[in-house]
């Protein structure tokens, strides 16, 4: 694989740096996530205000204008063109019992909104109390179970939209 990044600003079309641009680049690292640039002898003031590594995607401030930074190596363009994505996860639509139990709680009603990590449920399984999560925002579309309801392995609880 190559040493050649595709760099992607603001969704304009993307460019290519090889690693010999990169040793060039002059900047110097003024504080956590700051930076200090020289282009063409021209003082920058650049800073990294968000990171998403698994999507290799950065906010960057330039002298107060904000840019989102897409970078891509060759193994990251080479899953892309087979289709594939790094590091997106697969979309959730329905959260089922991993062992049988009891519903303790309901903590959710359908056409709920929620966010990722919000409670949705209690279930109880061998004698301990297991709290299910939402692996996403979304919508509740239906709930499957009653509170006090037995559940058994495999079956549906949750069903978003």
């Amino acid at each position: 694989m190559s040493d050649t990044y595709t760099v992607t600003v603001n969704s304009n079309p993307a460019f290519d740096v090889d690693a010999t641009q990169l040793t060039a680049f002059d900047a110097i690292l003024t504080g956590q996530g700051s930076y200090h640039v020289l282009k063409d002898n021209l003082p920058y003031r650049a800073e990294i205000t968000a990171k998403d590594f698994l999507k290799k995607t950065y906010t960057v401030s330039i002298n107060n204008n904000t840019y989102e930074v897409h970078i891509a190596n060759a193994l990251g363009r080479l899953i892309k063109n087979m289709g594939f994505e790094a590091g997106v996860a697969k979309q959730v639509n329905e959260i089922k019992a991993p062992i049988p139990g009891l519903v303790l709680e309901i903590a959710v009603t359908e056409g709920q909104e929620v966010k990722e990590n919000d409670t949705l449920l209690i279930l109880e399984a061998m004698k301990m109390e297991n709290t299910f999560h939402s692996p996403r925002a979304g919508t509740i579309k239906s709930i499957a179970v009653t509170k006090g309801q037995a559940v058994d392995k495999g079956q549906l609880l949750i069903e978003f939209e």
